[in-house]
Order: structure tokens, then sequence, then C-alpha cells
């Protein structure tokens, strides 16, 4: 049963803006390989051509990848497969993936991240030094897509400061004015409208025009969201979480992202140019929650 099953008719029917509809054009989601298998047809429940990522995490075969990058883009999805830097050997390796990934699924396009390994399994410890090779250059790579913080990350700064991750949003912007490859910041997901958009302004304000995908979560139990949250270092916009887990009628109730996304929407109504561009979803609880949801959110009338 889907998680929106569980709704109160009240939430299940609320009805999304206008402004929001056209928010979530071109929106994309993320996948895992064995989330990915358990979705009998992909074709059912997203639109075609939607962007949906493929996360790799540690441990994850390149192959297991492979197969669900050459099955997604069979059945009519774009494709973009995460190139988790700290999990990637050498340049070798790097290359034989790139290969492999084009050879056997046509892709062209990547989301290039750190990888949130402690320990780096061989030469790379960040996403620069992968674009640094050269080689998403040598294969034609039509779009690269780098991870944004907008509440920051301990992992990069550990005394709390937004430095290092600023210095790389620095080197991003550099690239991305010498290379005709199409770039974006896809962000961690957030909770909090306000500091993200203080967030992006902030960039604008720096000379950074990179667009950015904002990252959100799609209905899940407050507590499965409570635990990602903590554990992907989600930080000053947890308080949204905890604040809605005092209330004990909501508590049970999935947590929607509606008025995070309508914030940002009417955000982007009022401002044009502004630089969040489209939505990124993080299905925590589940594919099919969060496709439903999107659906729902489209076609209200």
């Amino acid at each position: 049963m889907s998680l929106l099953n569980l709704f109160s008719s009240k939430e299940k029917n609320q009805k999304v803006s206008n402004n929001l509809k056209d928010f979530l054009v071109n929106f994309s989601i993320e996948v895992l390989p064995r989330t990915a298998a358990k979705i009998e047809s992909f074709k059912d429940i997203l639109p075609i051509n939607t962007r949906i990522y493929i996360a790799h995490i540690e441990g994850m075969p390149i192959e297991e990848m492979i197969q669900t990058a050459k099955r997604l883009q069979s059945e009519g999805f774009s494709v973009m497969p995460h190139f988790p830097a700290r999990i990637i050997k050498n340049k070798s390796t790097l290359e034989e993936w790139i290969k492999k990934y084009q050879d056997e699924a046509g892709i062209d396009q990547a989301l290039l991240i750190a990888g949130g390994v402690n320990n780096p399994h061989g030469v790379f410890e960040n996403s620069m030094q992968l674009v640094e090779t050269e080689l998403f250059n040598k294969y034609n790579f039509k779009n690269l897509h780098f991870a944004g913080h907008p509440e920051g990350n301990k992992d990069i700064d550990y005394d709390g400061s937004t430095n290092n991750v600023d210095e790389a949003l620095l080197w991003k912007q550099k690239f991305n004015e010498r290379t005709d490859i199409e770039i974006a910041l896809t962000t961690q997901f957030c909770f909090e409208a306000d500091p993200v958009i203080k967030w992006a302004n902030r960039m604008t304000e720096k000379g950074i025009n990179i667009p950015i995908h904002i990252g959100v979560a799609g209905p899940a139990k407050l507590q499965t969201l409570i635990k990602f949250s903590i554990a992907c270092g989600v930080g000053p916009s947890l308080k949204v979480l905890q604040k809605r887990a005092k209330d004990v009628k909501k508590l049970l109730l999935p947590f929607e992202p509606n008025d995070f996304l309508e914030t940002l929407a009417q955000h982007k109504k009022e401002n044009p140019k502004f630089n969040i561009t489209n939505i990124h979803f993080f299905p925590l609880g589940g594919i099919n929650a969060s496709a439903d949801w999107i659906k729902n959110a489209t076609t209200n009338n």
C-alpha cells in the first residue's frame, strides 16, 4: 500500500498552487539499484524522459549500477549515475566505468560527488579531481552535476564553517565558465525554505551563477526522515521535523514537502531570475510514494 493512503483525506487532497505546478516541471528523482529492481515499470509511475539519478554507495558493484542504468535508459528515461570520487581507485578505474556506462547504456551525464567515505579507496578525494582527469571531456559528457550543501557539510568543513565548501563552489564556477558541458548543483534534501533562499542568494552575490536543483525529501514517515537527516548531516532545517514530532496528530502521518516547495515556488514566481531552477526528489519513503505525490501535485486542479 502506498504511504499516501495513510494520509487523512484533508492532507491527501490538499491542492497545490499553479506556481508549484510550474516549479515541478523537469523535476528529477533518485534511486538505488536495489530499490529500482522492485519497480516493475518506471513508465507506469513517472513521465518519460524524467531524469533519474542512480545513487552509488560504498560496496555497490559497478555491474549493478550499469544494469540499472541500461534498464532505465531502455525505458525512456534520462539517466544520471553518481560517480563518488572516494570509492574510485584511480584514473583507469574511472575511465573503465565511463566506458561501460557509455557502451552499455549510452550515458553522457553524471553527478560527481566526494562520496561520503572517510578514507578514500584510491587517489581521489573530491569531485574536482574527477573533472581534472579530463575524461568527461574526452567522452563528450553533456551534463555534469555537483553536490550542493545549503546547510554546510561537516565532512568538508570540520569546524562548522562553509569555507571549504565555498572555495569548491568558486572552483566549479570557474569550470562552468570555461567548459561547454552543462553544469548544475544538486543539493542535499532540506526542509526549511527561508535558509535555502538565503543560501541561493548568497551564491549569486559571490558571482556563482550555476543553476541549482534543490533537494527535497518525498513523502515519508517522520521517523524515517529524522533518521536519514541525522545520517546525512542535515542540520538546521531538522528543527522543522522536530517541531512536527511534538504534534501527536501529525506524528503518525507521512511528512509532505508541500509547505517547503510552495514557499520556494512563490519566491521563484516573484523573482524569475532566482537561481533554483529544478526540484530533485529523494524518495526516502519509497519511490511509489514520491511518484504518487508528484502525480497528484501536477494533475490536481
